[in-house]
């Protein structure tokens, strides 16, 4: 017949030894309550971790004993990890397993991990192809159809129909009658009057008309007749 607490006392000092520096053991009575830390193997900054936490039982390793999931640190599947090192137990029966538990929590760890980073990568490249897909798209355009292309044009007729009738009204509402333009214009009954009033002082230049007698005024009038 199997020595229960003899078992337990057993594990115990063997934790210690393999697990030396990260094995804590949180109390001894009624029965042995201690924590192991697992951390997944990645290279990456971030990685995940969590603390299990086992208490024996008094016929353990004949039953489960009881597995806590604490400080669980870039996942928030503690529960299911839980289940799954419950399930690993019962496989387990009969004999001490927190050495196959803690190691089947990295596995799990490592793969969940994996997992992660393959989802992180696939939204990656996900959003890289649909950002593609959208630059694609705006140097295309849209396709224009025969009825596309008529929707349009009947449209831009449209539009050009009335911006041809508002640019007329409004050249139309702008145009001046000679009246009006005189009247808007100061300048133009101040022209003339201004005209006289330089010839005021209007010099003629007298020694272009000095050789004048001696022209043959007759001579010329003759020739004009001939």
């Amino acid at each position: 017949m199997m020595d229960h607490h003899e078992e337990q006392v057993n594990e115990i000092e063997a934790l210690d030894s393999i697990y030396c520096g990260d094995f804590e053991i949180i109390s001894v009575q009624p029965y042995h309550e201690f924590a192991i830390p697992v951390r997944a193997d990645s290279d990456d900054e971030v990685c995940l971790s969590c603390t299990l936490k086992f208490t024996y039982t008094p016929k353990y390793p004949d039953e489960v004993p009881q597995i806590e999931v604490q400080d669980a640190e870039n996942f928030e599947e503690t529960d299911r990890l839980a289940d799954h090192l419950k399930e690993t137990a019962q496989e387990n029966l009969g004999m001490v397993m927190v050495f196959t538990l803690v190691s089947a929590a990295q596995e799990w760890l490592n793969q969940l991990g994996d997992e992660l980073k393959d989802k992180k990568e696939e939204m990656v490249r996900l959003k890289v192809e649909a950002e593609e897909e959208a630059e694609r798209k705006r140097f295309e355009g849209t396709r224009v159809t025969v009825e596309s292309f008529m929707k349009w044009k009947k449209a831009f007729d449209e539009e050009m129909s009335v911006f041809k009738k508002k640019v007329k009204e409004d050249k139309d509402s702008k145009k001046l009658t000679g009246k009006e333009l005189f009247l808007q214009d100061k300048t133009l009954n101040e022209s003339d009057l201004k005209f006289l009033e330089e010839g005021d002082d209007f010099k003629v230049d007298e020694t272009l008309f000095e050789d004048m007698d001696e022209l043959d005024l007759d001579e010329i009038d003759d020739e004009d007749d001939s």
